[in-house]
Parts: structure tokens; C-alpha cells; sequence
């Protein structure tokens, strides 16, 4: 794409103005529907811009504390509008994630912030504490007037166009500088590899606008054909995940996304009778990224909902990271996902051997429009077979961190002996088998007991099915230094039918499964509270901040 995929607004407000281009199904308010026409958001993105352009000059941040809604899409065109560095955020109260958003605040240090009149109260008692803007303006207020009074100063592909904070499964959140050529690129790579239809496919979503996948496949992708998103608050979803699938039961061609355990999730809870109805045969492409795709996930979604015309080949399993915009590799649509059992021990010694038994992984598929190679620690890339770190390149990948340019010349300014440029070190362990990557876990993350290395999400897989007391996906296993070595710790949520099990019977069937199936000692397991396990905004196990938690005895 040549022009910035900003500018397509103000084109498809010209060529399809009364077209719909972003509606909001607000569950959580009544069940109102609220859209915008390609005409209505690029008014209100020039209105915003001009209020925006009196407040600050290009380059000056602005902090979207907006919630999920129309809105937050607004801010977003608005501020790219302007030339100023979007930071979507979301607005203070976000259960569990108050310290990433202080952190993220302080660390942009925003000239604006913009949030709405419902949302304000909020916002000013988060600013009280934190290091307050210059000015605070609510989107809700902005004159439709303004817009007459705009003056368009279009951005360039390598102006910033926002800051995208890392989710912190490892580290303290870092704000990625997406450019806006950064943005266009994977936006064309997405739209590429999804076959979409201009003016035709339709998203669906309940991500998170503040997320990095939830930003692009909701704002950015309809921008590419002048289609529609239709969105909803992830509570919602939440609350009643069939409300997600009557949304893309609406649609003759649409495209939708969401972490694995969005598809656990929705297999266990839809009932027979919701499942009435629904008509899934025009989901085009399900993209399961964000966090380690299981297996078993995809076999149970399918399952679920093969009798309401969902198509097997519509799963579409996915890698990516906020580093590279979002995406970098997936399975190609209309192409079955493709799982591999290799050797776990050939594994844990970085070799990916075919085997009767072992670790059961799913292919990503391969990247579209960029480079990946898989490289070891001397710098060169590995043949097929070989584990080493994810490594990118392409048109995608951003520049830098804000602010940090020793991490940033570390993480992005990797080179490849043999090859051109600079790439991206993603800190991901993977493996090309087949000429398909598969994702083996983080380099952070592996835990390394008497020398040898076990990948952590293998553990947790096999303590959450040692005992029906374990809570899926709320387990989190890591090493932990002692004077003797290294040793595992395992800390897990109780489940709901789990809450009158003998904790000691629990114990005893956990330590049993690890020695089984890893030949790994557990030195101390913990049972405790739902809620209690440290995730990602994305939904991811926070291994880190479980192991800080831990140390700090936070785990009662």
C-alpha cells in the first residue's frame, strides 16, 4: 500500500459514505446497537483531530483511557488524524491490570488524555496518582462542527502512528513504535492472507481495542476494503460467549480471532439450546493466536459446533507479537490445522523428531509478506529440525521500544550471519519442521532443572489433567533457585468442582503425573484461589509475576 492506511478513511467517506463501517453491540448497556458510517467516522475523526491539533503538535502522545466502544475508535483515527502517537490504553478499573496501566502511562508520558464523559470520574481519580497531563478531553464532547475546520496534514509511513505496550508476560510492559507504514504493512499481510472481500467480509470481535490483535483486526483491517467491523466488550463475551457466535452467525463472509483459551472457553460453555440456531458456515477464518494454540482446543471447538456448519478448515492457528505490529505467520485459509507429535525428549535437546508419543504441537502455519528463520545462539540460521529463537524480518516489524535503545538495539537490531539487515529477536523458541514453524515456548520461560530444559507449558498441560481439582489454563510451572540448584514450582487455581477435594490427594496426584511424563520432581506445588494466577492482557499465564508472587508468599 502506498498512502497510510489512515487515509483510506477519508476515501471510502468519500466513495461509500453511508456504508457501515465500525458497529458497537453494547450487551453490557441494554443490547443497543451503535454504528458509524465510513461518512460519520471520518467527520468525527477530522472534528477530533482539529480539537486534538489545538491541544498538541505531531509527535506529542496521546493516552486513549476510553472503554470498549465506538469511541475508542475514534480516539484512534483521531489522533493518527492529527499526526499525534496514539497510546491505546483503556480506561482505569480494568480488574487485575492497575499496575499496567500506571506503568504504561508513566512511561509515555502523555501531552492528552483522552477518555469519555461516562468514563471521567474514573480516569480523574487514576490521574491523581499519576503524573497528569497537560489536558484531559472527553471524545463524547467534540463538536461535529469542528470538522469543517480541518486542515489534512497527511502522515508519512514512517511517522509514529502509536505506541503498542507489550502485555508483560515476561518483563514490565514496553511501548512498541508502530509507524505507520508498520501498520499498513500488516494490515495488507492480514488482509492478503485472508482472502478477504473488499466492501464485503465482515469482522466480528469482543478483543480488547487496547490489545495489539484487537487493535488491528477491529480498527485497522476494515480500513484496507471499506468493510465493517462489528465489535463487543470482552465481558460480554465473557458472561455469554454465544453472544460472540450469533454475532458471526449474522454474516455470509466473516473473519474473527481470539487466544486459545477463547475456544476452550466457548466449547464448554454454549449449551445444546444456544447452539440452536446458529449458522457458522460463513466464518471464513477463525484466528487462534495470542497464546500457545493447543490441540485439543481446536479439536473440542470443532466438535462443539461442526453441527452448526462450522467449517474444520476455518481454524486458522496464528503467531505473531506486538514487536512485528501483530502477525507473522498462519495457517493459510482454507487449509485444515496441521498438529505434529514430536519426541519430548529429542525436544528438550532442540531437536523436533516425529513420534508416536511425546509433545503434541500445532503448526502456525507460514509467515506472509516477511521473513521468519530460526536461529541459534551463534547467530546462524538452523535447518529444519533444529530449535532456536524465532527471528523476523519484513515491512512489519517495528522500529524500536520508546525510549530504550539499549533493549531496543538488542531486540531489534539482531543480525543474521549470512543475511541482509537488521531482524527482529522475538525471544520465542520455535522449530521449521515441514516448512511450517511451530512454536516451543519462551526462551524466559524454559525451565532448566539438573541441565536440562523443560518447556513450562508442557507441565501445565500435564498438572491440569492430573486432578479435576486443577482449573484449566490457570497453571503456571517455573523454576526456582535454591542453594541445592534449580527446582520446579508449581502454582495452580482450584477448580469449581475441585473445591471439597483433599488438597493432599491433589498434591500426591500432581507429583506422580510430573514424575511420569517429565521425569521432573515437583519441589512444591500450590492450590490455591481462583483468580489468584497472575495473566496477560491477552490471557496468557504471567509466569513471572506468579514466580515474583510466590517469593513474596502472595499464595495462601
Amino acid at each position: 500500500m502506498r498512502e497510510t492506511l489512515i487515509a483510506q478513511v477519508a476515501r471510502w467517506a468519500r466513495e461509500i459514505p453511508q456504508a457501515p463501517a465500525y458497529t458497537f453491540l453494547d450487551h453490557l448497556g441494554g443490547g443497543t446497537r451503535h454504528s458509524l458510517t465510513w461518512a460519520r467516522a471520518d467527520l468525527k475523526a477530522r472534528a477530533l483531530a482539529v480539537r486534538l491539533r489545538e491541544l498538541a503538535g505531531p509527535g506529542d502522545r496521546v493516552a486513549v483511557l476510553v472503554p470498549q466502544g465506538l469511541d475508542y475508535v475514534v480516539a484512534m483515527l483521531g489522533a493518527m488524524y492529527a499526526r499525534l502517537v496514539a497510546v491505546p490504553l483503556f480506561a482505569p478499573g480494568l480488574p487485575g491490570h492497575g499496575e499496567r496501566l500506571a506503568g504504561a502511562y508513566a512511561d509515555a508520558d502523555p501531552m492528552i488524555v483522552l477518555t469519555t464523559t461516562p468514563a471521567l470520574p474514573g480516569v480523574t481519580g487514576f490521574l491523581a496518582t499519576a503524573h497528569a497531563p497537560k489536558h484531559v478531553l472527553a471524545v463524547d464532547t467534540v463538536s461535529d462542527l469542528l470538522a469543517d475546520e480541518w486542515e489534512p496534514e497527511p502522515a508519512g509511513p514512517g511517522d509514529l502512528a502509536y505506541l503498542q505496550y507489550t502485555s508483560g508476560s515476561t518483563r514490565t510492559p514496553a511501548g512498541v513504535e508502530i509507524t505507520h507504514g508498520n501498520l499498513a504493512a500488516n494490515a495488507t499481510q492480514l488482509w492478503e492472507l485472508f482472502r478477504a472481500r473488499p466492501r464485503t467480509s465482515v469482522a466480528a470481535l469482543w478483543l480488547p481495542l487496547f490489545h495489539d490483535m484487537g487493535l488491528v483486526a477491529t480498527v485497522a483491517m476494515p480500513m484496507m476494503g471499506g468493510n465493517q467491523a462489528a465489535f463487543m466488550d470482552p465481558v460480554a463475551f465473557v458472561m455469554r460467549p454465544v453472544r460472540w457466535l450469533r454475532l458471526l452467525s449474522e454474516f455470509e463472509d466473516v473473519f474473527t480471532a481470539g487466544p486459545n483459551f477463547a475456544y476452550e472457553y466457548t466449547a464448554a460453555r454454549v449449551t445444546p439450546e444456544e447452539k440452536a440456531g446458529l449458522d457458522l458456515s460463513g466464518v471464513r477464518v477463525m484466528l487462534n493466536g495470542a497464546e500457545p494454540v493447543r490441540p485439543g482446543a481446536i479439536e473440542a471447538f470443532d466438535a462443539a459446533f461442526a453441527g452448526c456448519g462450522l467449517r474444520p478448515e476455518a481454524h486458522t492457528p496464528a503467531y505473531g507479537l506486538a514487536e512485528a505490529t501483530v502477525f507473522v505467520t498462519a495457517t493459510g485459509r482454507d487449509e485444515r490445522p496441521v498438529a505434529t507429535v514430536f519426541d519430548r525428549d529429542a525436544l528438550r535437546d532442540g531437536r523436533a523428531v516425529p513420534a508416536v508419543e511425546g509433545s503434541r504441537l500445532v503448526s502456525c502455519g507460514r509467515p506472509h509478506g516477511q521473513r521468519v528463520r530460526i536461529v541459534g545462539p551463534s547467530g546462524r540460521a538452523l535447518p529444519d529440525g533444529e530449535v532456536g529463537e524465532i527471528w523476523v524480518q519484513g515491512p512489519n516489524v517495528a522500529r524500536a521500544y520508546w525510549r530504550d535503545p539499549a533493549r531496543s538495539a538488542e531486540v531489534f537490531g539482531a543480525v543474521l550471519e549470512g543475511a541482509d539487515g537488521t531482524w527482529l529477536r522475538t525471544g520465542d523458541l520455535g522449530v521449521s519442521h515441514d516448512g511450517r514453524l511451530y512454536v516451543t515456548g519462551r526462551i524466559k520461560d524454559l525451565v532448566i532443572v539438573d541441565g536440562r530444559n523443560h518447556y513450562p507449558q508442557d507441565i501445565e498441560a500435564t498438572v491440569q489433567e492430573a486432578h479435576p481439582a486443577v482449573r484449566r489454563d490457570r497453571v503456571a510451572a517455573f523454576s526456582l533457585t535454591r542453594d541445592e540448584g534449580e527446582r520446579l514450582v508449581v502454582v495452580a487455581e482450584r477448580s469449581r468442582a475441585g473445591e471439597s477435594a483433599d488438597a493432599e490427594e491433589v498434591v500426591r496426584a500432581v507429583r506422580a503425573a510430573v514424575r511420569k511424563f517429565h521425569d521432573l520432581a515437583v519441589h512444591d506445588f500450590v492450590l490455591t484461589g481462583a483468580g489468584t494466577v497472575p495473566r496477560t492482557s491477552s490471557g496468557k499465564i504471567a509466569r513471572r509475576a506468579t514466580l515474583q508472587a510466590y517469593v513474596e508468599g502472595l499464595f495462601v
